[in-house]
């Protein structure tokens, strides 16, 4: 909880910037939208294809509206932020007509391995003043969204935050089955410590909140919606399942350390293997980013 206060309360100065407000509303709602609506973006297919492609370049305006803020507007990131988004959306265009079945193209695959790069290994992050490189982040998730859904029209990826009471059971049984074995492994390993902070209530559901929509949701989203989806085309259940679990734990190499964090690798990974099941068993973020959330949220509280 600690680490979820310290960071809410080193961004809240930024946040209070008009500029800054606006732009959180802007990057937020091609989130949310989507998540809570998830119909909401088919009208668009009625729009001519060079509209639909080049649509997703309004992204670049959260850029604008920060950087005019801190006097740190830089034309190279303000091109990027306007390009990267069409230059996705025009690749999966290009999938979905060289692959109408959806059986994952290598366009596919140069997306995710952009997107994904670019966020673990923070390569766009100085555009951003201190503590708001969350932006960078976000922005691209929103690219993704608006490619695999809109553009892509990619099935069985399950975007709805709608939460059902399957989704909280099948989060919390998968919960349930993980956290014996990262806890009993984690201690073993000297990764994982059990501290005895105390928290409110309040707080514990304001850092499962906040972990979920803006850690478990858009990992989840990435690794589970699109990446394991589109693998089980190639690959089979079980063989998309390990592969994208092996991918997820790799992620998170750089976390926490200056090298290549083996332990934190391995327990991600095996978190995978849960992460992936909730999502598989109907096809839905909300569960395994149930069963993620909590995961992240007990080790932040108690084990960290």
């Amino acid at each position: 909880m600690r680490g979820v206060e310290i960071c809410l309360g080193s961004m809240m100065p930024f946040l209070l910037r008009p500029m800054v407000v606006v732009a959180a509303v802007l990057t937020l709602l091609p989130f949310l939208v989507p998540a809570f609506w998830p119909l909401s973006g088919w009208a668009m297919q009625r729009l001519p294809v060079a509209v639909r492609i080049s649509r997703p370049a309004v992204l670049c305006v959260p850029y604008v509206l920060v950087a005019v803020s801190y006097g740190e507007f830089r034309w190279g990131w303000f091109s990027l932020y306007l390009l990267l988004p069409v230059a996705v959306s025009w690749l999966l265009y290009l999938a979905s007509v060289a692959d109408p079945e959806q059986r994952g193209d290598w366009r596919d695959l140069a997306v995710l391995l952009v997107l994904g790069l670019a966020v673990d290994l923070r390569w766009f992050e100085p555009a951003w003043p201190p503590r708001l490189a969350v932006f960078n982040k976000m922005l691209l998730l929103d690219s993704g969204i608006y490619g695999f859904l809109v553009i892509r029209r990619l099935q069985g990826v399950g975007f709805d935050l709608r939460l059902r009471v399957a989704d909280l059971r099948i989060g919390i049984r998968e919960l349930a089955m993980y956290a014996p074995i990262a806890i009993v492994l984690g201690l073993e390993l000297g990764f994982l410590h059990f501290h005895a902070q105390l928290s409110s209530l309040f707080h514990v559901v304001v850092a499962w909140a906040f972990t979920f929509f803006f850690i478990a949701v858009p990992e989840e989203l990435f690794f589970r919606g699109w990446m394991q989806n589109l693998l089980e085309r190639r690959i089979g259940q079980r063989g998309a399942l390990i592969a994208t679990a092996i991918l997820f734990g790799l992620s998170h190499f750089n976390k926490r350390a200056a090298h290549f964090n083996w332990q934190y690798v391995v327990l991600a990974a095996l978190a995978g293997i849960f992460y992936g099941r909730a999502w598989r068993q109907e096809r839905r973020v909300g569960a395994s980013a149930v069963t993620h959330a909590s995961v992240d949220t007990l080790w932040s509280l108690w084990l960290r």
